[in-house]
């Protein structure tokens, strides 16, 4: 077993420091990155008109809003995806993607008190990693149903398959995009921080579960040294 004095070098070192700050960003970051997909979900304003003839107005993934001398006109829900049924696809990856990255915040909590740390990075690094590549998917499907006669409506009878007409692209569809860049991002971040989390004790030494390690041949339930607490 390490000397009492070993383990508190271990403790001590400058990269365990570090490596709590970071996974403590990591996890505000997928904090945030899970508000930035309930927005980018409901909010019409993925595409918005440039003005000039013709009405005024966006639409998103389930909702068209079209402006007036007051208070903007929407139709659409989420539950039926109308008035622009050929975003469903779309729509759909992209709730999938929100759904995963729900999950990726419930493991940080709920899976960080019965599994190591380093379980726990990478079963939310995948779950990103999924999460980026169904909002990808979205984002490429949306543009094909802009032929629609709801999409030329608002953009005009030049608006086709990835063409928007007089249509422009909104922040919304632009926060999107940015959602993969952030998953993809903190996927990476979540394998780094589990395979730093694998290195902070010597290679000889074996998992006995959470946080807890022992020399080859010892067995689980003798004392047993512990993992510096790198996680959330």
């Amino acid at each position: 077993m390490l000397a009492a004095r070993e383990v508190a070098q271990l403790y001590q070192t400058d990269f365990v420091r570090n490596a709590r700050a970071v996974a403590a960003l990591w996890a505000v970051c997928t904090l945030c990155f899970a508000v930035l997909e309930v927005v980018v979900l409901i909010e019409p304003a993925w595409v918005r008109s440039r003005g000039g003839p013709g009405p005024a107005g966006g639409f998103g993934l389930f909702e068209a809003c079209l402006e007036t001398e007051w208070l903007p006109e929407c139709r659409g829900s989420l539950a039926s995806l109308s008035p622009v049924p050929s975003f469903k696809t779309a729509a759909i990856f992209v709730c999938m993607a929100l759904v995963l990255v729900l999950a990726s915040v419930c493991c940080c909590f709920g899976l960080y008190r019965c599994c190591s740390p380093a379980t726990v990075y990478k079963v939310c690094a995948w779950l990103q990693f999924s999460a980026a590549s169904c909002q990808a998917l979205g984002c490429v499907i949306f543009p094909s149903g802009w032929e629609t006669p709801e999409v030329r409506e608002l953009c005009g009878p030049r608006a086709g398959s990835y063409s928007l007409g007089r249509c422009v692209i909104h922040w919304a569809f632009v926060l999107a995009v940015l959602g993969i860049l952030d998953a993809l991002v903190l996927s990476v971040l979540a394998f780094v921080l589990a395979n730093r989390q694998d290195t902070l004790l010597p290679e000889d030494f074996e998992s006995c579960g959470k946080s807890e390690y022992r020399r080859p041949g010892a067995e689980c339930g003798q004392p047993a040294i512990h993992a510096p607490d790198t996680g959330i």
